[in-house]
């Protein structure tokens, strides 16, 4: 066999194929691992891994344990590494933070609850912001982001932080103009933050489509949403707010769309929630499940047939996961 093209070294790990071991090619990585063959290919031009080898006929393909180990590395990317940090650690490093990986089951991997201390104080955001201006307020955010991943970022910081802002607006602590520098500086570090998951990995069903209602304009807990429903490797797209409900069906057929995800917030009517809610179950096919969820009282306690009302953002994953085994996917 030919290896001329050989992987990295690694001194714990063996990457080269066994005798008579059958090579996977790259569109059956990208299967297995979640990683498109893009990011693949780009990883061996930046990195020199993951390497190819050739087989007898000099098709190149991928031996089973490189392929074990990419599986190990998209783990730590959703778990909050990068990239660029994770792929030039010394090949002793890399071995040992895959291994522990490797040693704990996804299914203990550990998932923010709510109800825990919130990580983002609004009084110190707001002195920030005062003292600072927005520029202060986003490296505030990141700064907070830093200290944890993002899955508890988003739910132990930013979506208490959210309520925190939006009750000190009615109570008259926080001006308008505050909270919207407030609501920018979140979704500009948020946006920021998913660009490496969103770019780097191979995106999976369901398929779901994210917007709100006609007169729904507050769009945060959609990107909290989408920030959940990316670390899950969920293909993603948003149509931003107040997305006419014709308009909602029409971009769920024209993108084959699995799930319809949307978000209310405590200021929507509930006599304008639920009309909308039925009119648009009504415009979708049976087979297209409408997710909902947000702060809005009209959401408590509701029941639609082929709704599922989400109490909170730590629900997605299981969500997620419920789909997925109805579709017959394995969950990684």
């Amino acid at each position: 066999m030919d290896t001329s093209a050989t992987p990295c070294p690694d001194s714990t790990v063996a990457l080269s194929p066994r005798a008579g071991e059958p090579l996977l090619p790259i569109a059956a990585v990208e299967r297995e691992t979640g990683l498109g063959k893009d990011t693949l290919r780009a990883w061996e031009r930046r990195y020199g891994f993951p390497l190819p080898v050739r087989d007898a006929a000099g098709v190149r393909g991928y031996p089973r344990a490189l392929v074990d180990r990419l599986v190990l590395i998209r783990r730590a990317l959703l778990a909050g590494q990068r990239p660029g940090r994770l792929l030039s650690l010394p090949p002793a490093q890399l071995d040992a933070l895959l291994h522990d990986l490797a040693a704990t089951p996804v299914a203990r991997a550990p998932v923010p609850e709510p109800g825990g201390p919130a990580l983002l104080d609004v009084r110190e955001g707001l002195a920030t912001l005062r003292a600072g201006g927005p520029e202060a307020l986003r490296h505030w955010l990141t700064l907070g982001l830093a200290r944890t991943r993002l899955a508890a970022f988003v739910v132990d910081g930013i979506a208490p932080l959210a309520v925190a802002i939006g009750q000190g607006w009615l109570d008259g602590n926080i001006a308008v103009y505050e909270e919207h520098l407030y609501s920018e500086a979140v979704q500009a570090v948020l946006r920021s933050a998913l660009l490496p998951f969103q770019t780097g990995l191979q995106a999976r069903a369901p398929r779901l489509l994210l917007t709100t209602v006609p007169d729904e304009a507050h769009g945060l807990g959609l990107l909290m949403a989408e920030a959940m429903l990316t670390l899950e490797a969920c293909h993603c797209l948003s149509l931003g707010t107040c997305t006419p409900l014709p308009d909602i069906a029409a971009a769920a057929a024209a993108h084959r769309i699995d799930v319809v995800a949307l978000s209310f917030s405590a200021s929507f009517p509930s006599s304008m929630a639920l009309p909308a809610l039925g009119e648009l179950r009504a415009r979708l096919p049976a087979a297209v499940q409408v997710w909902v969820g947000g702060t809005a009282p009209a959401l408590h306690g509701l029941r639609v047939p082929g709704i599922r009302v989400l109490a909170g953002l730590v629900e997605i994953r299981e969500a997620v996961a419920d789909w997925r085994r109805h579709a017959g996917q394995a969950v990684r």
